[in-house]
């Protein structure tokens, strides 16, 4: 059977959008998925399925979500070999540049046409890089950057729907489950 990871977008991030992780592993179950686990309160969560199409299981996941919670909650979500891919590409990117600041990873729900990837990496500037790749973008912080900055790159506007997590959790994620 299929694994999946999926990535919560916008939880836990205050009073309003409060979803724990043993609630989201009990709604992910309610719905039929398998060897479902949680990790962090981030709003990460690895399952099985028979379903093939990532479209559906977003969309199911996230029809579940919002009856259980009350708000929306966008989902995204990759096959394990997606993750994986997205992992080496952490690490290939984090030896190509050493002495980060940070490196962000945004999993995006859908590929950026070439032209919005071109203009997602022209935002790089004295503060980093954006390095696009498939359904990722990789924010590549250097010096120029300073704690705290949300979107220092002025880039997030132009993912779509996407949801960040930093190169550690990515890195311990497919440790994990990949």
């Amino acid at each position: 059977m299929p694994t999946y990871l999926a990535f919560l977008r916008a939880v836990n991030l205050g009073a309003k959008r409060v979803f724990p992780k043993d609630d989201i592993r009990r709604v992910v179950e309610s719905r039929g998925f398998t060897g479902v686990e949680t990790y962090i309160n981030t709003g990460n969560v690895r399952f099985t399925t028979m379903m093939r199409s990532q479209a559906r299981i977003a969309s199911a996941l996230e029809a579940a979500f919002a009856a259980d919670r009350g708000f929306e909650v966008p989902t995204i979500v990759f096959s394990q070999d997606e993750f994986r891919r997205v992992a080496g590409d952490v690490a290939e990117l984090s030896a190509a540049h050493p002495g980060l600041a940070r490196h962000y990873v945004y999993l995006l729900k859908s590929s950026p046409t070439p032209p919005q990837a071109a203009a997602v990496e022209a935002t790089s500037s004295d503060k980093g890089r954006m390095v696009v790749r498939g359904r990722a973008a990789h924010a590549l912080l250097g010096d120029g950057y300073e704690a705290g900055q949300v979107d220092p790159l002025a880039a997030t506007k132009m993912l779509g729907i996407a949801t960040n997590r930093t190169h550690t959790v990515v890195t311990a994620l497919a440790e994990r489950w990949c």
